[in-house]
């Protein structure tokens, strides 16, 4: 099985260009929930989506990743110094940090390691919060052609751990004074280009066509446009929305 940072390392700048921003509302929620607004630890940040939203909340944004070739894609920020670091083991001090967040990754860590790490890095009080996003959503024809020609085809080129991410974290231990999350969806105006370009870089997408090539995802294209209609046409594209929140026991 590939190792994840190998994985998401290779075409970084097209994953970078092509996962979704998250909903304002959780910054805004997450701000509010912190015991103040001075420094925030965005772990497993990729191509920075996460860190950017927290830098419109927080004084400043620590912003990890174990691939340098994520890292490079990141776009700069003066409120954000990006470093490569494993999410278990890191070089920042004692109590640094109000909020420690992880985008979409969690799944990927060794979760006996890292909660020490969150917990040693985390202020008393402090917040941690855990999210991820599952299938996108557009029409009830849309979707089928979504499950049948792409989701049906990659099926057993997942990784196990993404397991965990579809079942919305509710299966890792969590050992925080656990927070309600506030109920959202993910919402997003793109056009057709945008969503392929989204799907293909799925990690069981990319091990497909590794392993088959490419005629599949050509066909399913195909199959996509036929009932999208004009590929420059934007539509509403939902993804459910799954977040774990909870306080550090002071």
């Amino acid at each position: 099985m590939d190792r994840p940072h190998r994985l998401f390392s290779q075409g970084s700048e097209k994953y970078a260009a092509s996962r979704p921003p998250y909903p304002s509302e959780l910054f805004d929620f997450l701000s509010n929930t912190c015991p103040d607004r001075d420094i925030a630890w965005d772990c497993g940040t990729g191509s920075g989506q996460a860190a950017a939203g927290l830098a419109t909340k927080f004084q400043f944004v620590e912003a990890t990743d174990v691939s340098p070739e994520q890292i490079s894609n990141a776009p700069g920020h003066k409120k954000i110094r990006y470093s490569v670091q494993a999410a278990e083991s890191t070089s920042f001090a004692r109590h640094q940090f109000s909020l420690v967040t992880v985008a979409q990754a969690l799944h990927w860590f060794d979760h006996e390691k890292f909660w020490p790490e969150v917990h040693r890095v985390l202020k008393p009080g402090g917040i941690f919060a855990a999210w991820t996003y599952t299938w996108p959503h557009v029409t009830q024809e849309i979707d089928s052609i979504i499950k049948a020609g792409l989701l049906n085809v990659i099926e057993s080129y997942w990784a196990p751990q993404n397991r965990l991410a579809w079942d919305g974290y509710a299966n890792i231990h969590f050992p925080f004074q656990e927070l309600p999350p506030p109920a959202l969806t993910m919402k997003l105006n793109w056009n057709l280009d945008r969503l392929l370009s989204y799907l293909g870089t799925w990690s069981a997408t990319r091990r497909c066509v590794e392993d088959i090539g490419t005629a599949f995802f050509e066909e399913f294209g195909k199959k996509l446009e036929s009932a999208w209609g004009v590929r420059e046409q934007a539509r509403c594209v939902k993804m459910e929305f799954h977040c774990r929140v909870g306080r550090r026991k002071a």
